[in-house]
């Protein structure tokens, strides 16, 4: 992952597990402070929104599961990789914002 790697979870209590504590400190893997509940923060998340609009958005919208799967994949591949970097490099304000107004709605 290199050396900027930062762990990101949603504090979900199977993510605060002992083993897997004990993992993270033995890896020495960094955990990004992150209120619980935070869609705004998790950048899978904006993928997964912005896939959905573009699904949304086709003249034949995916009818089996087989078309869906198709569907995402040719989405994905079509996602602008500055997208992706946009969202991750995004991070620090995000939770910076996020911090500020006390676990609460961000405007992103």
């Amino acid at each position: 992952m290199g050396l900027q790697f930062l762990f990101m979870d949603d504090n979900a209590p199977c993510h605060r597990t002992v083993p897997t504590e004990q993992l993270l400190e033995s890896e020495d893997i960094e955990r990004m402070d992150c209120p619980a509940r935070s869609p705004d923060l998790n950048p899978i998340e904006l993928v997964w929104d912005f896939l959905g609009r573009r699904l949304a958005a086709r003249t034949l919208p995916p009818v089996t599961i087989r078309e869906l799967r198709l569907a995402l994949e040719d989405e994905w591949a079509a996602m602008p990789q500055q997208l992706i970097d946009t969202l991750i490099l995004s991070m620090d304000r995000r939770c910076e914002t996020c911090l500020a107004v006390r676990g609460d709605h961000i405007p992103y």
